[in-house]
């Protein structure tokens, strides 16, 4: 009898350790950055030297460039899913699509800059 009770309780402080460290250990979320580097530099192969730093450099400097958060979003996705700057028209609510045309103006110098020179961005 004392042999199962010692057998008990070392299971049960087992299972409570066990249950703990999984409470403890933190959930890891995938960094924006990192995802988006991620997801873009395979349609950057072929095309650039150094695909993760193109897309680093496009999301740090061209995209950042854009404050609104929708046209932001919209750009970040166009380039991850195209490996260049894209906007489509049903990713911007229709509030903000009359702003793409000047939302690629204002990326052109940076984005260049990132595709030709991403070091120097």
């Amino acid at each position: 009898m004392h042999l199962r009770l010692c057998a008990a309780a070392f299971l049960t402080l087992l299972t409570i350790g066990s249950v703990e460290a999984q409470v403890r250990a933190p959930s890891r979320l995938p960094d924006p950055r990192t995802e988006f580097v991620r997801q873009c530099a395979p349609r950057m192969l072929g095309r650039w030297e150094h695909p993760e730093e193109v897309c680093g450099c496009l999301h740090d400097h061209a995209a950042a460039v854009v404050e609104d958060r929708d046209l932001r979003e919209a750009l970040l996705r166009g380039i991850s899913e195209t490996g260049v700057p894209t906007i489509e028209t049903d990713w911007v609510p229709v509030s903000k699509q009359s702003e793409i045309g000047a939302t690629f103006t204002k990326i052109a110098k940076p984005t260049l800059q990132c595709m030709f020179d991403p070091a120097k961005s």
